[in-house]
């Protein structure tokens, strides 16, 4: 008996299974597969980042300068801000001059050196009073004059400071940035060099005094800019 082998439907008839039940044939196979890995692989490609959106620089505030306490006197060179309250055309950033004036839209020159911030605020007003009905002023340092100091002798760090912004300054203080006395300073042969108007003063302090709580009433000695402090050696 002759069997006779038979091929398999060009069509695909032949073809049982979920392939058929799909309604997929066997030529498009190929291509069902490729297209299926295709779409697996764009599923699985990773989104491009999503860029951050870059913050634009702080622009960074001016530090205010410390105000000084009800007593420290406006001096040459002290850069002052005057505000007039709903005025703005009038607010004024100037430096004091030399004989203690400050240039001034509708005044001129107005002459606050020597006076406390207070006091300066009180000449400000009383100025404009001729202009307006009701001024009310504000004033603010805006940054100080440089001033100096010498320490010399023996202290740990001799030489030329800057004096506080304040304007306040005691002999132990200045002494304490000077980094204190020495083994062999004599604390009691203090001589500050002075001038005044022109005219120089030589002081004497005892320091050993300043220290011991004997004369805790008594005030401590005030240093002023340009003063020339210097501290004695003791005698062995």
């Amino acid at each position: 008996m002759i069997h006779t082998k038979k091929k398999a439907p060009a069509n695909g008839a032949g073809i049982t299974g979920p392939l058929r039940r799909r309604g997929i044939a066997p030529a498009g196979l190929l291509a069902a597969v490729l297209i299926g890995c295709g779409g697996l692989a764009q599923a699985q490609t990773p989104a491009a980042p999503v860029a951050e959106p870059v913050a634009a620089p702080a622009v960074a505030a001016r530090p205010a300068s410390p105000q000084p306490s009800e007593t420290y006197r406006l001096r040459p060179k002290d850069v002052v801000h005057v505000m007039v309250f709903e005025e703005d055309d009038l607010n004024t950033t100037g430096r004091i001059d030399n004989d203690g004036n400050i240039f001034f839209p509708m005044l001129g020159q107005a002459t606050i050196g020597g006076q406390t911030v207070q006091q300066a605020t009180a000449t400000m007003e009383s100025l404009l009073h001729k202009y307006l009905v009701h001024p009310q002023v504000s004033i603010e340092i805006v940054s100080y004059a440089k001033e100096h100091f010498t320490i010399l002798g023996q202290v740990n760090k001799p030489g030329i400071f800057d004096f506080p912004d304040e304007g306040s300054l005691n002999l132990l203080e200045a002494l304490g940035m000077a980094g204190g006395y020495t083994k062999i300073a004599n604390a009691s042969k203090i001589t500050i060099k002075r001038y005044t108007s022109g005219t120089e003063t030589l002081i004497k302090v005892d320091g050993k005094k300043l220290m011991n709580p004997r004369y805790a009433a008594m005030p401590v000695f005030q240093v002023q800019p340009g003063d020339t402090i210097n501290v004695g050696e003791a005698v062995f």
